[in-house]
């Protein structure tokens, strides 16, 4: 493999980890509170959509759409859209004490179906797949570094070549672990999240954490789906269902990263690594494939490698599963309503 191939794979596993690291840590937020979201592809499906018809909308009505001004309506309208859904899901279990599993899975299937059903009349409304045109706000999301992006040649393209996003994620990802661990709030939510009942009595308030958790969670789970529309798939729409399995991977994540947000970073890295690894280790193998089974058989690699990342995930939930120590596992009311009347 060439330097040139290996920098392209880090590159591509980059931006496709940012994706799920921005669903892992706002859903690892929400589980710290025992809230189990299982809507977290519903979410990002319901910021992208958000995004993409917020950036389409200024720039068709404007003569020069300015691409900050773009880029700023986009992640507005993820973030807002994303923590309507957060809100939603919130008002069902927290107030309602509806099934969080049943809710979850119902605010995927509502969020996907929301997402393209105006994903496909924005695909119609601007002429056909691949003409809506929000060039600004993707250009400007997709912005590199100055100077940094060039200045140190290889260096520069592993580590300076993404748009701000890819690095609001990481700051996220470590703001979100500071907080949990080091201050007073993060402190109050394990708590919510291990024992609601010991911390009502000590006069935390449950529902005010739970709401907050899951609300400011599935607005960082809507940048994700931004960063989808705007930078993965630059500024169009994809309604093959994409997003939804990196909203299902990023679920996974949570499990792998032991509920610790750093640990989101090199985990999300990982998983894209292991996703591109059928771009790139088969043509470097091929010529070896084809000598020693048959020219035929390159394709079959091919879907092989395709299936890596889930095999990792398998892998981990087992893994995961068979560790001991607490703190490695996950918040102790994860996925139960919490009742005041039965404390």
């Amino acid at each position: 493999m060439t330097l040139t191939s290996f920098i392209a794979w880090i590159s591509a596993a980059v931006t496709f980890g940012t994706i799920i690291m921005f669903g892992a840590v706002g859903e690892t937020l929400t589980e710290k509170a025992g809230n189990l979201n299982l809507g977290v592809p519903g979410i990002m499906y319901l910021g992208a959509i958000a995004a993409l018809s917020g950036s389409y909308f200024y720039e068709t009505s404007t003569a020069n759409p300015s691409g900050a001004v773009s880029a700023a309506i986009a992640i507005v309208c993820a973030v807002g859209a994303a923590m309507l859904g957060g809100l939603l899901y919130s008002f069902l279990t927290v107030t309602m004490r509806a099934n969080q599993n049943v809710t979850g899975l119902t605010l995927t299937i509502f969020g996907g179906g929301i997402a393209n059903f105006f994903g496909g009349s924005l695909v119609k409304l601007s002429g056909g797949v691949g003409q809506i045109s929000v060039n600004a706000a993707s250009s400007a999301i997709r912005t590199k570094i100055p100077y940094l992006s060039t200045a140190f040649g290889s260096v520069s393209s592993i580590f300076f070549s993404y748009g701000l996003l890819a690095y609001v994620a990481i700051i996220m990802a470590l703001l979100v672990n500071y907080v949990l661990k080091h201050t007073r709030i993060g402190l109050n939510l394990r708590a919510v999240g291990e024992n609601p009942a010991s911390a009502d009595a000590d006069g935390i308030s449950v529902i005010k954490y739970k709401y907050l958790a899951t609300i400011l969670g599935a607005g960082i789970e809507g940048l994700g789906g931004l960063y989808y529309v705007m930078d993965y798939v630059k500024g169009t729409w994809d309604n093959g269902g994409s997003l939804e399995a990196l909203g299902w991977l990023a679920l996974a994540l949570v499990i792998f990263t032991s509920w610790k947000p750093k640990n989101a970073i090199l985990g999300s890295y990982l998983f894209g690594f292991c996703y591109w690894t059928y771009l790139y280790i088969p043509n470097n193998i091929s010529a070896a494939l084809a000598k020693f089974f048959g020219a035929s058989s390159v394709t079959y690699m091919q879907n092989l490698y395709q299936m890596i990342p889930y095999i990792v995930t398998i892998i981990v939930l087992v893994v995961v599963s068979k560790r001991r120590r607490r703190e490695n596992q996950n918040p102790e009311s994860l996925g139960t309503s919490y009742f005041r009347e039965e404390r």
